[in-house]
């Protein structure tokens, strides 16, 4: 068995969104291709001006990286339910540790 497969059984619990997401450079992606967002919640927070992802990554780092506060923000932000803000977080937090 290679890398690749153990790799893909701990990613099992994510969604390809997320997968996608947390593979490769954030860039200018908009708030819409974070996981857990989709399109009514992008709307709300786009009307607050998180537009972009890394603006919604921002936030994540200004709350250093914490998940219980990230949860209850995006609950403040856009009225996210727990699942929502907790796959958000998980995306954001997997793409830092890939990237930062």
């Amino acid at each position: 068995m290679s890398n690749e497969d153990d790799d893909d059984s701990v990613m099992s619990s994510t969604s390809q969104k997320h997968r996608n997401f947390a593979s490769e450079p954030m860039g200018d992606k908009g708030v819409n291709e974070l996981a857990g967002i989709g399109e009514v919640l992008s709307k709300r927070l786009e009307a607050k001006g998180f537009d972009k992802a890394y603006v919604v990554l921002g936030q994540f780092l200004v709350l250093k990286k914490h998940e219980e506060l990230f949860i209850d923000w995006m609950k403040d932000i856009c009225s996210a339910n727990t699942k929502q803000a907790s796959e958000c977080y998980h995306c954001i937090s997997d793409w830092c540790d890939e990237f930062l």
